[in-house]
């Protein structure tokens, strides 16, 4: 399994933050290579379930995730299911004069297991810039409100 995890500061608050996350169909507008999207329904715990379809160096990968662990305005804890196996987690903290918010993911890493060894540190490069440039995007949208 691959762990992937950074955060950053943003100047709004937890409610702002977690309320600009929890919605889907906005989860294209930050996430690089992120091309699809789709809430398919809303759970009974209040978090959703969506389809998504993302490419990893010109590879699709398509499937859904659900939120199995809702709790507005801290955290959400998503299981992902079908080309990628594994959970992402998002984490909205106050402090002084915002929020920060942490990205964390952990999945195995896709392709043929013959390859994995030598896919890894590839994928790890590219979803570290992944999450970098997501949480950039986040803080910049959620700024740029203000």
């Amino acid at each position: 399994m691959l762990t992937v995890r950074d955060s950053i500061h943003i100047t709004a608050s937890p409610e702002d933050v977690f309320a600009f996350m929890d919605e889907p169909a906005r989860q294209t507008s930050f996430t690089p290579h992120l091309q699809q999207s789709d809430e398919v329904e809303r759970l009974e715990n209040g978090g959703a379930r969506a389809r998504y379809r993302y490419n990893l160096y010109g590879w699709d990968l398509d499937g859904e995730v659900r939120a199995t662990d809702y709790a507005p305005p801290e955290r959400i804890i998503w299981t992902m299911s079908g080309d990628l196996q594994g959970t992402i987690r998002w984490y909205v903290d106050p402090n002084d004069d915002g929020s920060r918010l942490t990205y964390a993911a952990t999945y195995a890493v896709p392709g043929p297991a013959l390859l994995r060894p030598l896919l890894t540190p590839a994928v790890r490069r590219f979803n570290e810039k992944e999450v970098r440039r997501l949480l950039q995007n986040v803080k910049a949208s959620l700024e740029a409100r203000r």
